[in-house]
């Protein structure tokens, strides 16, 4: 059995987080466990586990004073196993559809076979796709009284904020270099491994705030007696460098190097995020690294995009692939000719939809006032926006989103250009270029980038 699972969290106090320790013992002494938890934070802190040991709280046989499980009877044993069939984990990073949610919920009404309660443990809520997500609502604002949900997630801000207001919030944060070096002198002390300690704080850094991270280099070490780390930091700089010049075909000789020398893509977009956030915290004036070469708003695009890949690197059948994706869509047609100056020609409907596409990746609030517009005229680098109503007329204007727009404009067309926002009247069968063809917005489009 790996480390991982071997010294794996069985009862609360095993939990390494304090406050996590201490909001969870609150409400199990309270004798009032509530229906619905939503455990928030990074991964391989400890979210899974917890909602383990609930789940074997409120099935435990033979509970112990303190209200811990006691893991020796049948259904502590099970649960532990992970076969338990009223303990129910879903990964909704591939089960996110309304279907998989409406069998949750014929489902729940059904009495426990053998337990005294069903517990579902719906891992990364956030994939939930917003028809499942309203669907799983109902039932958490009306669950019968013989089920627990536990809802985990990397990123709570992409949930909807009815579900986090039916369920009891527990933050899970990162944990720090001394609390992962403690942790894993338990498990150096189990073992008997021999390390020294100035090892031992090295894994505590490379784990990343990650007490599974930090197990599993702890492994390797065992095995292996070093530690043979995947370094991805030393070629960085120099694959944002070809990002920088929208080499895409360099980035792509890049990544397929670093995958056939053994590295894994997972390391790779961690560490391409890590140092793009340092870039784009010191352009906003907060200690960071500059990245001379890219402005604030590529950084924003490049963390979006890449930011997206990472989440899919997980179900992906190459594993590459959405690394690679992401690297093609950011080099573009400027791949061809880098550069920050030198206007769009001969682009219409692309110009367009691009400059859709990364003002959504910026602020999908202003994308979403672009759909009631249109670009009526260019000239003199100074776009006339047509806005069919006053409202978003309005908000266009407003300095802060204005700032935005125009520097979306900006990279897209390689050059500084101020829009001015005119009222129009809107199409007559439609009010916003969608997914769908809408002639009418295409051909003044065409019209405008054309020349």
């Amino acid at each position: 059995m790996t480390f991982y699972l071997k010294y794996r969290p069985q009862k609360i106090s095993d939990l390494d987080l304090p406050e996590v320790r201490e909001s969870l013992s609150k409400i199990v002494k309270s004798g009032k466990i509530p229906h619905a938890f939503l455990f928030a934070g990074p991964k391989g802190i400890g979210k899974t586990s917890a909602a383990r040991i609930i789940a074997k709280i409120v099935n435990c046989e033979h509970p112990m004073n303190n209200g811990e499980p006691c893991n020796k009877c049948a259904q502590c044993r099970s649960i532990i196993k992970g076969n338990n069939l009223d303990v129910i984990e879903l990964d909704a990073a591939s089960h996110r559809g309304i279907d998989d949610i409406r069998m949750i919920r014929e489902a729940v009404n059904l009495a426990p076979s053998r337990a005294k309660k069903k517990v579902y443990i719906i891992d990364e809520a956030h994939m939930l796709t917003t028809e499942a997500s309203n669907a799983l609502l109902k039932t958490l604002e009306e669950p019968p009284d013989h089920c627990v949900f536990i809802l985990a997630t990397t990123n709570p801000e992409k949930l909807i904020g009815t579900i986090k207001s039916r369920t009891v919030n527990i933050y899970f944060r990162k944990a720090s270099d001394d609390e992962i070096t403690n942790s894993l002198k338990r498990v150096v002390k189990s073992e008997k491994i021999k390390i020294e300690k100035e090892q031992l704080v090295l894994i505590a850094k490379l784990a990343g705030g990650s007490f599974r991270d930090g197990v599993k280099l702890l492994e390797q070490f065992s095995v292996e007696g070093k530690l043979s780390v995947n370094n991805t930091d030393i070629n960085i700089d120099t694959f944002i460098s070809s990002l920088s010049a929208r080499n895409t075909q360099k980035c792509l000789e890049d990544i397929e190097k670093f995958i056939t020398k053994g590295g894994q893509v997972e390391d790779l977009t961690l560490s391409l995020l890590k140092r793009l956030r340092l870039g784009l915290l010191y352009k906003v004036g907060v200690e960071g690294q500059d990245i001379a070469s890219l402005s604030k708003l590529d950084l924003i695009v490049l963390i979006d995009l890449i930011s997206k890949a990472a989440m899919e690197i997980k179900n992906a059948v190459i594993e590459q692939l959405p690394l690679e994706l992401a690297v093609v869509e950011w080099g573009g047609d400027m791949a061809k000719n880098p550069g920050p100056v030198g206007k769009k020609v001969a682009m219409g409907e692309e110009t367009w939809k691009e400059i859709l596409n990364k003002t959504k990746a910026v602020n999908a609030s202003i994308e979403a006032l672009l759909r009631a517009a249109r670009p009526i005229g260019l000239d003199k680098n100074v776009l006339q926006l047509g806005v069919y109503y006053k409202f978003h007329k309005e908000r266009l204007e407003d300095g802060k989103i204005r700032k935005v727009f125009e520097d979306v404009v900006e990279m897209v067309l390689g050059t500084p250009t101020k829009v001015v926002c005119i009222l129009t009247d809107p199409p007559v069968q439609k009010v916003a270029l969608t997914e769908s063809v809408d002639t009418d917005i295409i051909k003044a489009a065409e019209e405008i980038f054309s020349n």
